[in-house]
């Protein structure tokens, strides 16, 4: 199944997907033995610093091989591509999926680069996600007044005829310095506009209650990334702490098994309704 056909099934179910970033073999692995234990779909999602980090091929094969040995079924994803000319390279390469990420750009210039990619994966059968709004990266500020609006949406998807969406209701990348709010009433009115899958960015740190009512209301999609790297961090640190042990074979894998922990319950999470 193509993963915009999975994400018009989950948009019309009011259920979602987990999408999670990885960044070596040692958090794929964690990724895949926790999707393989809930028999539970997942999109595997590589950023533009990571393909660049392991190179195209190497991150493609490692998704691929990790989906195959561990008989998951799964979608590889660009996430945030930040030129045309990357999305092309992935999907050249086998992408299933490509996020165009044009939203800091000009709502004009946003609807062009985004319709350009779309007529690029029509060749492929590719999904295409894009971004409309604000949601704060990595040392950003989140900013209330850029949320992402209903009026904007309709004639966003309807110009650009992309797969899925990524809007600003509250959330933002990396950890919160505060609990963040989704504004659910401006989620469903943005879902009553349009039929295209809806993406919360920065999943990381949201509470449960939010993430679940998010779910019910339109989003299709929950992407993952800060918490997935941090808790591999966080693992090695206490390990090497406690031990002069070289043989990284012996230590990666209770960072793996952590890993493993976190995918399951995050899994489990927006697989149980409120």
């Amino acid at each position: 199944m193509k993963l915009q056909q999975k994400l018009a099934e989950l948009t019309i179910a009011r259920k979602a997907i987990l999408a999670v970033n990885f960044y070596n073999f040692e958090t794929l692995s964690g990724i895949m033995k926790a999707a393989n234990a809930m028999n539970e779909p997942v999109i595997l999602q590589l950023s533009e610093s990571t393909i660049n980090y392991l190179g195209l091929k190497m991150a493609a094969g490692l998704a691929r091989k990790g989906l195959e040995q561990y008989r998951v079924t799964g979608w590889l994803h660009l996430d945030h591509g930040g030129s045309v000319e990357l999305v092309k390279r992935c999907l050249d390469e086998g992408f299933d999926s490509v996020m165009i990420d044009a939203s800091e750009k000009p709502f004009d210039e946003n609807v062009k680069t985004t319709k350009e990619v779309v007529k690029i994966a029509t060749q492929y059968d590719a999904n295409v996600e894009a971004e409309l709004g604000y949601v704060a990266k990595l040392g950003q500020q989140q900013v209330t007044s850029v949320f992402t609006q209903p009026e904007e949406v309709k004639v966003f998807t309807e110009l650009t005829g992309v797969d899925a969406l990524a809007i600003a209701i509250g959330s933002a990348h990396g950890f919160y310095k505060s609990t963040p709010v989704l504004q659910i009433d401006l989620l469903k009115s943005i879902r009553e506009v349009t039929n295209t899958a809806l993406v919360l960015h920065g999943g990381s740190g949201i509470p449960n209650i939010q993430i679940k009512q998010a779910i019910q209301s339109g989003i299709s999609k929950i992407n993952l990334a800060t918490e997935t790297k941090n808790i591999f961090m966080q693992t090695l640190k206490e390990i090497l702490a406690q031990t002069d042990e070289i043989d990284l074979r012996k230590v990666f894998p209770k960072a793996i098994d952590a890993i493993e922990t976190l995918i399951t319950y995050k899994i489990k999470m927006i697989n149980t309704a409120l």
